[in-house]
């Protein structure tokens, strides 16, 4: 398991790439949010993130997420983040858990946290996940489905839309892969403008691409391997 100083150096060491990439793109590093993904590593990696001011926590799965809160003692110091796949058996528990759910991939699962927030008294915030690069092993709205979605999404009483989240195809060239970020920044851009001004955020970028995803817009990048080292 990853020492202190050793998560110390990697932090340092990421700080340093996001602020390059912000430089090259005429942004500020404040603008880039760090979500640290602890998915299948112990609960006391998320006191190991805060210790370092990392406070936005990414998880994929609900019940591994659950047992770590359990023992977790700062929740209230965190925004934790779902990133995984939601089913809609198990909204009701993601919304008890989480702060945003980055991965609303369908009308039926937005109706149903819309309904399940109500009787939590609670109002979700959400991404929307969107399928940019058109890849049948990864959810999300087609690129086609993204805007009537968000249309109907953003008019749901007890959700907050505040972003898009993209997943790209593995092992494509740079070019691809920029052309995809930069056709996801324009949905973003599309819906903000014209359907909800409280979608601001641009979820996309990992260990192997966030440099990639910040020159072209994105505001969270989610790092898990380069932080905490392979699983």
């Amino acid at each position: 398991m990853i020492s202190s100083s050793e998560f110390r150096q990697n932090l340092q060491l990421i700080n340093h790439r996001i602020h390059l990439s912000a430089i090259k793109s005429y942004r500020k590093h404040n603008e880039i949010t760090l979500v640290a993904i602890t998915k299948s590593l112990p609960f006391y990696m998320w006191d190991l993130a805060l210790e370092h001011r990392l406070t936005t926590i990414g998880e994929s799965r609900i019940q591994e997420t659950n047992n770590k809160n359990k023992k977790f003692t700062n929740k209230e110091k965190i925004e934790l983040h779902l990133i995984g796949h939601l089913q809609k058996n198990k909204a009701k528990k993601a919304i008890q858990l989480f702060d945003v759910i980055q991965t609303i991939d369908s009308i039926k699962l937005a109706k149903r946290i819309n309904i399940i927030a109500a009787e939590e008294k609670k109002i979700q915030k959400i991404f929307l996940q969107v399928n940019t690069g058109n890849d049948s092993q990864k959810h999300g709205f087609s690129k086609k489905e993204i805007i009537i979605a968000a249309e109907e999404i953003a008019g749901m009483q007890n959700i907050l839309l505040i972003g898009i989240m993209t997943i790209p195809p593995q092992d494509i060239s740079k070019n691809k892969l920029q052309f995809i970020y930069r056709e996801t920044r324009k949905i973003r851009d599309k819906i903000k403008h014209t359907i909800d001004n409280h979608c601001k955020n641009l979820s996309m970028g990992m260990s192997n691409d966030f440099e990639t995803a910040i020159i072209e817009g994105a505001t969270h990048i989610r790092i898990g391997t380069a932080l905490f080292g392979e699983r």
